[in-house]
């Protein structure tokens, strides 16, 4: 139980990898307050299996690119659990096009959902955070923000955004006794990538050194190392969950 009695808020969790990750969280004692924004049953569903757990989970409908519903998120966790300990910034969204046709509006989008967001819930977080003199904050990168996917500059922006945010903010809330890490995954199976053409998923895999695509519990596995005891002299780095792909 390496999360025993911290409170965690895990944003888009009602499926896929967050809720992988939220009810890992739960399974080592955390109570969680996860976010979804329109998948009002798959949150029933997290919501239930968290407390299954044993442990206390808020289910809130919530857009964290929002700035009033950022704040009021935080708040919602915190009156309901009590003080936040672990954020995740999880939720993301993909409006893949090619650079000449994507417009403005789904470039946009795409950054105010997966990178914006971010921003916004760690700057929410920070304060109480800072008081308490401990966090763990984790953003859920993608290793097309390393190394670029054509058909994906939206996408591949936000992603490499969240690891220039993860490397600022570590160094500076560090001495706070914050962490601040990026988890960035390869192809893992999800609703997400199943959608994808099967010669798209075959190109991609003969990428990947495993020779296996990953599972949402695989990052799961890293994020709860991550915010627990045992990675307390790591910050401000990028962890890769890829099977070798990148």
């Amino acid at each position: 139980m390496r999360l025993q009695g911290k409170n965690a808020i895990v944003t888009g969790a009602s499926r896929g990898i967050g809720r992988a990750i939220a009810l890992s969280f739960a399974k080592e004692g955390a109570n969680i307050a996860f976010t979804y924004t329109k998948d009002e049953e798959g949150a029933g569903i997290t919501r239930r299996l968290l407390e299954d757990e044993g442990v206390r989970a808020l289910a809130v409908c919530a857009d964290g690119s929002d700035e009033e519903q950022a704040a009021k998120l935080v708040k919602e966790a915190t009156d309901g659990l009590g003080p936040v300990h672990i954020l995740v910034n999880n939720a993301g969204i993909t409006r893949d096009n090619l650079l000449l046709r994507m417009s403005a509006d789904d470039f946009d989008r795409v950054l105010d959902v997966n990178l914006k967001s971010a921003f916004l819930l760690t700057k929410a977080c920070a304060r109480g955070m800072m008081k308490q003199r401990y966090g763990k904050i984790i953003n859920i990168s993608s290793v097309v923000g390393v190394f670029g996917n054509a058909g994906q500059a939206n996408y591949a922006a936000s992603k490499a955004g969240l690891i220039g945010l993860t490397k600022t903010v570590a160094k500076e809330l560090g001495s706070r006794g914050i962490r601040v890490n990026a988890v960035a995954p390869g192809f893992i199976q999800t609703d997400m990538t199943e959608a994808l053409p099967e010669e798209v998923k075959e190109k991609m895999l003969g990428s990947v050194s495993l020779g296996s695509f990953g599972t949402p519990d695989d990052v799961a596995a890293l994020c709860v190392f991550l915010a627990s005891g045992d990675a307390d002299y790591i910050t401000g780095q990028v962890l890769h969950v890829d099977g070798g792909m990148a």
